[in-house]
């Protein structure tokens, strides 16, 4: 009996793992946001799923010293990539290989294509491992001052300006009779036209947080009523920005 439990608990700890790791999402020293025993694990994989190679690389440079970056094994998750080849990139675990599952800026699988990797990894008996680090999307909502009990993270808004319109006053009417925080963002080089959507779309007396390169230096994180960032708009072009009503 002693036996078969002895043998059952190291069948259990000698289980492949997925590591979501985190990724910073501004340029500065990863050792300022992220957790102490991430190097550790970085160190110890050879293969990571990405979503661009070069970015990939960079970072890892960067979380430390001891990485040799030409013999790791970096596998694509895009949009360019088919779903045939996608399907092949944990059978290294079947060879005892632990995998990274890399996000290209803050935490995988939020506002990010890594949830067809973890639902394949519990598909195949591999233990997910989720670790610590920097969201644009909850730091924004923590220190927005608005509703952190119910929220709705809504992704990008459409690109049509008639219809990103008439999101925005879907989203309104949904905050106010819900009472639930609205978190939504756009592409970087359309923000300054999605402040203007949201001045003149929505009622003015609502509140609005703007969050702008979160923790860099430049970090801005302000909720303020939209009449009053008619009057004081932020130039907001190609800067990473989440926007909460």
């Amino acid at each position: 009996m002693f036996s078969f439990a002895k043998t059952r608990i190291c069948m259990i700890y000698s289980k492949p793992k997925l590591y979501l790791i985190p990724n910073i999402i501004g340029d500065i020293d990863p050792k300022l946001v992220m957790p102490e025993g991430l190097t550790k694990i970085v160190e110890s994989l050879q293969h990571f799923i990405v979503e661009d190679i070069r970015n990939a690389r960079r970072y890892l440079r960067k979380l430390s010293k001891n990485i040799i970056i030409d013999d790791l094994h970096f596998y694509e998750l895009n949009k360019h990539i088919d779903d045939a080849e996608i399907s092949t990139y944990l059978d290294v675990c079947k060879k005892g290989n632990n995998v990274g599952l890399l996000s290209e800026a803050g935490l995988p699988c939020i506002a990010d294509p890594g949830s067809i990797i973890v639902k394949m990894a519990h598909q195949k008996n591999i233990k997910v491992v989720p670790i610590t680090g920097p969201s644009s999307i909850f730091l924004a909502l923590m220190a927005s001052g608005l509703n952190g009990q119910n929220f709705a993270f809504n992704g990008y808004l459409p690109v049509d300006s008639s219809a990103k319109i008439r999101k925005l006053r879907e989203l309104e009417y949904k905050s106010q009779k819900e009472g639930q925080s609205q978190i939504f963002m756009d592409t970087p080089y359309r923000n300054n036209k999605m402040l203007d959507d949201i001045i003149s779309s929505l009622n003015p007396n609502n509140y609005l947080c703007i969050a702008v390169n979160i923790t860099c230096e430049d970090e801005m994180i302000e909720t303020r009523k939209i009449s009053d960032w008619a009057k004081m708009k932020p130039n907001l072009h190609k800067k990473p920005c989440i926007f909460i009503i």
